[in-house]
């Protein structure tokens, strides 16, 4: 084996026009070939064959130790990893939130949360009932299958009814969390604070958590404060394939993404 990648067939939306595309991740080049453009003449031969099936944008999201210049062709879509801090409730308690664990059932109302949040952007991905189940299963099994006790990951839902009107999604490593995403039927994500408000009362006397996270431009729950800011090590890879030419290119205000996103 010279070198390896996942190709998956995904839909987004670019400037409010659907389109298909072809996003690789997990590319990977034998240790002992490194440095022999291996990889890059596997990326380019999938999105060729993309091209031709009709996807009209390559996504490549690169994974650490690759060495064979795969961005010199594509436009790097760049992120801001952010610090959250919490405001304590003035009660010094969990506030008054239905919340219970995310169940399949929930994902239908996930997913309109999701696009509405995404209608200002010029791109993000078309994150249907398939979509989400993939990347909640997915980090899942990243827990499930780690070492004992090392990784958890907490869906939890804030509902109205029967109905979820907010959603959290954390990856837990010790006491550092990571928010992989999270939505709110309401745009300024109150339902959202409130949840991590609740989360972090159920230990009151553990330590309070580090949390990470990558938001929106423009969004920011009331309950949440940023505690400091640093350019984020992952960074997304696009490209118009065919004939197509994306004008004016993409920046990281102009995308919609969650770490979730990350295949």
């Amino acid at each position: 084996m010279l070198a390896s990648a996942a190709q998956y067939n995904l839909t987004g939306l670019l400037d409010g026009r659907t389109v298909r595309v072809s996003g690789i991740g997990s590319v990977f080049t034998e240790p002992s070939r490194q440095g022999l453009g291996h990889a890059r003449q596997l990326v380019e031969t999938l999105l060729s064959d993309a091209a031709r099936e009709g996807a009209e944008i390559g996504l490549l999201f690169p994974q650490t130790g690759i060495d064979d210049d795969l961005g010199g062709v594509f436009e790097t879509i760049h992120f801001t990893d952010l610090t959250l801090s919490v405001v304590q409730s003035p009660r010094y308690g969990a506030p008054m939130t239905m919340v219970r664990g995310g169940e399949e059932r929930d994902l239908d109302a996930i997913v309109a949360m999701g696009r509405v949040r995404a209608q200002p952007f010029r791109f993000h991905l078309d994150r249907d009932v398939d979509f989400i189940q993939y990347a909640i299963t997915t980090k899942r099994l990243l827990a499930g299958l780690g070492s004992a006790n090392a990784r958890q990951l907490h869906f939890f839902i804030a509902e109205e009814g029967t109905t979820a009107a907010a959603y959290v999604i954390l990856s837990v490593v010790g006491d550092s969390w990571t928010l992989e995403e999270c939505g709110d039927r309401d745009l300024s994500g109150a339902r959202v604070g409130a949840l991590l408000q609740a989360l972090i009362a159920r230990e009151p006397m553990e330590r309070r958590p580090t949390i990470h996270a990558w938001l929106p431009p423009r969004f920011l729950p009331p309950q949440i404060t940023i505690a400091s800011t640093a350019p984020a090590t992952e960074t997304i890879l696009a490209r118009m394939l065919g004939s197509h030419a994306m004008v004016p290119p993409l920046s990281g205000e102009d995308v919609l993404f969650w770490r979730n996103d990350l295949i």
